[in-house]
């Protein structure tokens, strides 16, 4: 025994890359050329050997694995007949490689039959794309493992296999993940390159646009696909196919439900369903009342039932979200070229395979050429033979033995001992007039064929015809559609995409506490009744903004010294009727010294639309909305402001519409907000003088009249009806100025008793006070279809019809809206859309545009209700 000295670190770079290179050619990645790793290979040419062909009858998987064991692969049968279920998967393989008889699983992950019970035979396109041509020494053999047996190193396929069935696997530092493709597709893909190989990856994805799963489901854009085209690496964004339908049941209320029919490709059937059902448990999940699984042989059928209340579109984009419904493939397209792991394009894929037809049909031409030749030889010595057959009889007779009679043909006629053997064995029946005719014959044949394979070897494009043809042969006979459909990337499920757009109220108290409520959680009532708690109030606090909104819009936050906050409405806190809310400061990063003075929702920042700001102070100004798209996160400033001013109103406006503002006196002045009266100004600007108020006298609201309203009161002032009379209050049709005083008095006005006006002046009087310390708290536009929501500064909201309230003239009182404690008063006033009255009407709960909203310190939004049956109204003087 002989020691050597090794230096470790040497001994084990060696053995390590020994054996990171023999995982990675002889088990982890496929070779480039017929896509196969060598266990496929090896199970696909014995079973080739076996004679298990696709119109043979079926044998043991059992008896394959043995023979795959036995002649090629050294290793566990476990292993081996993995890999042969695998490829009779229709739901792995897209193109399924064997034909599998009894249970060889299921996309719920149920395991195989043992092999004893199942069985097997090689699929049609097997035998016609992969093992075609292997005798006719189109491919290199090679040693077995014990030198007893000889296996083809690669299969001679005829079609891009790495790309029709993908590939996946896990060598020593690299992985690849390949993924299936459509046959016709990469068939007219080959073809095409070989018609032009400057074609571009544009060009190419036109034939071929993208992966195509056995399981169908759907592809969301094509950027990740064009990234693993192009540089190998990708990834795909792959989604189930799911539709919502209605769900008849009887006697019970039809309901929702989301309906699964196609599932990505390599997911779980059943580990997916048992996920979901656990998120629900746990509360991860909302809206789903009942799931069930109704797959059968016809087709998948995943049934989720959901609740009455939830939104189907809302719980669909959760599963997307947060379920294995919408998961990713990530493409590494790394195969074998000449033994070496290699990344490539789609376009490198298809070249390699090119070459390697170009390979192997020269290899099997010059194969053919040869036997050609070889019998084209022996009949030349049969046609030597038939001119001199009665000299050639008398030699072979009177020779002593075979030697000699071939030794003497050989001499004698100049035949080679090919064919000397040839004409030695040959039968007399072969010397008849007829059999010399064949031979004749066959050997004319045989020249045409020669002449045609050294044409084919001497020239490429007949080589290239050749591939295009047995192409196209095979599209024909084993094409089929496309299963999975590429739509477009609307895979941005951000948070507001998984939160319902249902209508809500937002509040927001004295000192800064805020919360979120649904609209519906306040039924319509009678006018002049109490109404229902709103917020649990301190006794020194009050409701400051009250506004209804969607939960998708932006929530725009004015503060007293003129700075813009934003935040999305469904990331206000939800809180119930009874509770606080949170404060203001824990979701806006305002300074203690500041005051949130008005609140507005946005649903898209356009730029026809404008923000009227409105200070303490008077002073006015137009800026467009489009300026506060990009709120930053500690604020934007939104208008200049003199030392003692400050912003309390912030509305939306159009150039067409006019502008109502009103006093705690009950004086109001009516404007238009065009560029005459009101031209826009940027956003650090002070503005213009408003309206001339009296001594002690203060602004208390504002309101935006739409243009269709303005343009009614130009022409009831062009018609001279604009007395302020009774007569004309009652007679009008609507809208109307809706004004309501601390007190809980209201009244509708006609708009036509507010004449237009230049701004600055002293406006009209627009209310006459019951008491004198009453004062005018809200002055808004309404319609007769349209509800209200008062909520009082204890946190009391009540709902009533716009309807309710009488249509008086300026000069009246108004009538009770709303009976409050004695040191309670109305805070602010909401209009709900006559949209939403209509819906609510219906029992439904739909999402609805953004209306306007009024409050002393100033409001805009939307809402949703469901309206109950409300008294008569009482018949206040």
């Amino acid at each position: 025994m002989t020691i050597i000295p090794t230096d470790l670190r040497n001994e084990m770079s060696r053995s390590y890359l020994e054996y990171a290179m023999s995982v990675i050619v002889g088990r982890a990645l496929p070779d480039a050329r017929d896509g196969l790793k060598p266990v496929h290979r090896r199970i696909l040419y014995a079973m080739h050997e076996l004679g298990l062909t696709f119109d043979r009858p079926f044998r043991k998987c059992a008896r394959v694995v043995g023979e795959v064991l036995g002649k090629y692969h050294p290793h566990g049968d476990t292993a081996v007949y993995d890999a042969l279920v695998r490829m009779a998967q229709d739901f792995s393989m897209r193109a399924p490689l064997i034909n599998g008889h009894g249970n060889f699983g299921s996309i719920d992950n149920d395991p195989p039959a043992a092999m004893r019970y199942t069985e097997c035979r090689l699929q049609a396109l097997t035998g016609a794309s992969l093992l075609q041509d292997i005798e006719a020494d189109t491919v290199d053999f090679a040693d077995n493992f014990d030198g007893s047996q000889q296996e083809p190193i690669v299969l001679p396929s005829r079609v891009p296999q790495l790309l029709l069935n993908g590939s996946s696997g896990i060598a020593v530092g690299m992985a690849t993940n390949i993924p299936p493709h459509n046959l016709s597709e990469l068939l007219d893909g080959v073809v095409a390159l070989i018609r032009n190989p400057e074609i571009t990856l544009d060009e190419l994805m036109e034939l071929i646009p993208g992966p195509d799963f056995p399981t169908g489901a759907q592809i969301l854009g094509a950027r990740g696909i064009r990234d693993a085209y192009t540089t190998g690496r990708g990834s795909i964004t792959m989604r189930g196919v799911a539709t919502i339908e209605t769900i008849e049941q009887r006697g019970r209320p039809d309901r929702d439900a989301i309906i699964i029919t196609e599932l990505p490709y390599q997911t779980n059937k059943a580990a997916m369903i048992e996920r979901i059902a656990e998120m629900v448990n746990e509360r991860r999940l909302d809206g789903i009342s009942d799931i069930r699984d109704e797959s059968d042989r016809d087709g998948m059928r995943i049934v989720i039932e959901l609740k009455r209340d939830a939104y189907a579109r809302v719980v669909l984009n959760n599963l997307y979200k947060q379920t294995p419904l919408q998961n990713n493939f990530g493409v590494n397209m790394l195969a074998l070229v000449n033994g070496e792991p290699q990344l490539l394009g789609l376009k490198q894929m298809l070249e390699v395979f090119v070459d390697f037809r170009v390979e192997t049909i020269t290899r099997r031409t010059q194969y053919l050429l040869r036997k050609a030749e070889e019998r084209d030889h022996v009949l030349q010595g049969y046609l030597i033979a038939m001119d001199n057959m009665d000299a050639i009889i008398t030699l072979i007779r009177h020779a002593a033995d075979t030697p000699t009679a071939k030794q003497g043909l050989i001499e004698g006629y100049g035949l080679t001992e090919v064919q000397a053997d040839a004409i030695l064995q040959m039968q007399l029946r072969r010397l008849t007039a007829l059999e010399t005719d064949k031979i004749q014959q066959e050997h004319e044949d045989l020249q045409t064929k020669i002449t045609d394979f050294q044409d084919i070897l001497a020239r490429r494009e007949r080589i290239l015809d050749i591939i295009i043809t047995e192409v196209e042969e095979l599209r024909d006979r084993f094409g089929d559609d496309r299963r999975t459909v590429i739509e477009p990337d609307t895979s941005d499920l951000s948070d507001i995409s998984l939160i319902a757009n249902e209508q809500v109220v937002i509040l927001v108290t004295e000192y800064g506490y805020i919360k979120r409520m649904p609209v519906d959680t306040f039924e319509a009532q009678s006018r002049a009744t109490r109404g229902k708690a709103g917020a649990r109030i301190k006794e020194d606090d009050g409701i400051q903004h009250f506004i209804t909104c969607g939960c998708h819009d932006h929530i725009v936050f004015f503060s007293d010294r003129g700075v813009a906050y934003s935040l999305r409405a469904y990331q206000v806190p939800e809180g119930s009727r009874t509770s606080q809310g949170v404060p203001i400061v824990q979701m806006l990063p305002i300074p203690k010294e500041e005051k949130i003075t008005s609140v507005i929702s946005v649903e898209e920042f356009t730029d026809d639309e404008y923000l009227v700001m409105l200070t303490q102070n008077g002073y006015v100004k137009k800026t467009a909305l489009s300026a506060f798209s990009n709120i930053r996160a500690n604020g934007l400033i939104a208008i200049s402001l003199e030392e003692g001013d400050q912003l309390r109103w912030v509305r939306l406006a159009r150039t067409s519409d006019s502008i109502l503002i009103g006093s705690h006196q009950g004086m109001t002045i009516h404007f238009k907000a065009n560029d005459d009266q009101l031209r826009p100004l940027g956003r650090p600007t002070r503005g213009v003088k408003a309206m001339n108020l009296r001594d002690g006298d203060e602004l208390i609201s504002m309101d935006i009249l739409p243009a269709q309203v303005t343009h009614a009161v130009e022409e009831a002032e062009a018609a001279g009806a604009t007395e302020d009379s009774d007569e004309a209050a009652v007679n009008s049709q609507g809208p109307w100025v809706l004004l309501i005083t601390a007190g809980g008095m209201g009244k509708r006005v006609p708009v036509s008793l507010f004449r237009l006006q230049n701004r600055a002046g002293m406006g009209l009087r627009a209310l006459k006070f019951r008491l004198d310390e009453d004062s005018l708290v809200a002055v808004l536009v309404v319609n007769e279809d349209e509800e209200l929501m008062l909520v009082t500064n204890r946190g009391i909201i009540i709902r009533q019809r716009v309807n309710d309230i009488s249509i008086q003239s300026r000069s009246a009182q108004g009538v009770r809206l709303q009976r409050l404690d004695e040191d309670d008063a109305i805070a602010a006033v909401a209009v709900v859309p006559s949209e939403l009255t209509e819906e609510a009407d219906d029992g439904e709960s739909e999402a609805i545009e953004v209306d306007q909203v009024v409050a002393p310190d100033g409001d805009v939004t939307s809402v949703e209700v469901q309206a109950d049956s409300t008294d008569e109204p009482e018949s206040d003087a």
